[in-house]
C-alpha cells in the first residue's frame, strides 16, 4: 500500500510544482497579465486537442469500442448519481441564486479533464488514457452543455447546448475516433504522430501553471479563509469518489472501472467555475478559492484514495 501511495505522489507532487510556478510567475509580475487568457487558449485549442487525436487515433478500435461500451455507460450512470447529490448538497453551501449553480457544477464536475488526462498516464500507463477518456465522453457532453449554462450569469444570457459542444476538444475526439476506426492514422507521417504527442506531453504541466497563476491574482489569505470550500473539497475529494467506487463495485463494475472511475471523480474542484465567470462577467473568487484548497489537497487526497483502492477493493 506504501508503494502505491508513493509511486502516486511523484506525478502529483510534479502538478503541484508546476501549480506554484505559474503562482510565482504571477507574484513576481514575470509574466505579462493576459497570460492566463493566453495558456487557457493554448491549452483548450492545441495541446488538450492534439492529446485527444492522439490517443484516439491510436487505440480507438471497433474491437476497443465493442468491449468498453460498459465504462460508459458507467459513468452516465454515476454522473446521473452526482447531479442528484449536487442539488440535495449545493444549498447547504449557497442558498440561492449564482453562488449555488457554482456549487452544483463543483459537486458535480471536478477537474478530469486537465488533471484527469495528465495524472492518468502518469500513474497507470499511456494505454490507460484511452481508456480514461472513454469513460469521461459523458462527463464532458454534460460539462460543457449543462454544466457550462449554469455558470454564465443570467444577465449574460445562455450559450445553446449544442453549439457549446462546438469547441476543439470535442472536435479532436471525433477527428481521433475517425482516424483510428478506419486505420488512416497507421498511414500518416511519423513525425504527425511524435509532434501530437509531443504537444499533448505538454498539457498537464502548463494546466497547472494556468492554474497557479490564476490563483496568483487573488490575496492568498483571502482564499484560504472560506471554511464551505474546505468542505466542497472534501466531498469532491473524499467522500463522493468513495460513495461512486462503493455503488460501481456493488454494480459488479470491474477493476479497471473502478480506477477509472477515482480518476474521473476524485479530481480536485475544476478550473471552468473560474474560467467562466470571469469571462462573463461573474464573481471568480469562489471558484478560484475551489482551486487554490483543493488542488492543494489532492495532491495527498489521490495518492491516498488510490492506495486504498488497490488494497482493499481491487
Amino acid at each position: 500500500m506504501s508503494a502505491v501511495f508513493l509511486s502516486t505522489l511523484s506525478p502529483m507532487l510534479t502538478m503541484f510544482a508546476c501549480m506554484v510556478i505559474g503562482f510565482i510567475l504571477n507574484k513576481k509580475k514575470i509574466c505579462p497579465e493576459n497570460t492566463a487568457s493566453v495558456l487557457s487558449k493554448l491549452e483548450t485549442n492545441v495541446l488538450l486537442p492534439a492529446l485527444t487525436v492522439y490517443t484516439f487515433s491510436k487505440y480507438c478500435t471497433v474491437e476497443s469500442l465493442s468491449s468498453q461500451y460498459r465504462q460508459i455507460l458507467f459513468c452516465g450512470l454515476t454522473l446521473a448519481v452526482a447531479i442528484a447529490l449536487s442539488f440535495a448538497l449545493a444549498p447547504l453551501f449557497a442558498k440561492k441564486g449564482y453562488q449555488r449553480n457554482i456549487y452544483h457544477y463543483a459537486l458535480t464536475f471536478g477537474n478530469f479533464g486537465f488533471m484527469g488526462n495528465a495524472i492518468v498516464p502518469a500513474i497507470l500507463g499511456e494505454a490507460a488514457l484511452y481508456d480514461y477518456m472513454l469513460f469521461t465522453l459523458p462527463l464532458n457532453l454534460l460539462a460543457y452543455t449543462w454544466g457550462v449554462a449554469g455558470l454564465i450569469p443570467k444577465s449574460e444570457g445562455k450559450q445553446n447546448p449544442l453549439k457549446s459542444l462546438m469547441n476543439p476538444p470535442m472536435f479532436s475526439v471525433a477527428i481521433g475516433m475517425v482516424l483510428g476506426l478506419t486505420g488512416v492514422s497507421k498511414f500518416l507521417p511519423a513525425f504527425v504522430g511524435s509532434t501530437l504527442s509531443g504537444l499533448g506531453n505538454c498539457m498537464g504541466p502548463v494546466a497547472m501553471v494556468l492554474t497557479g497563476f490564476l490563483i496568483g491574482q487573488y490575496p492568498v489569505s483571502k482564499l484560504l479563509s472560506d471554511k464551505r470550500i474546505y468542505a466542497a473539497s472534501a466531498l469532491r475529494l473524499f467522500v463522493l469518489p468513495a460513495l461512486f467506487i462503493v455503488m460501481l463495485k456493488l454494480l459488479g463494475a470491474d477493476h479497471t472501472t473502478l480506477t477509472l472511475c477515482l480518476f474521473g471523480f476524485g479530481t480536485p474542484l475544476g478550473l471552468n467555475t473560474v474560467v467562466f465567470p470571469a469571462a462573463y462577467g461573474g464573481d471568480p473568487s469562489t471558484g478560484v478559492s475551489m482551486a487554490t484548497i483543493s488542488h492543494t489537497l489532492c495532491v495527498i487526497t489521490i495518492p491516498i484514495m488510490y492506495a486504498l483502492l488497490t488494497a482493499f477493493i481491487l
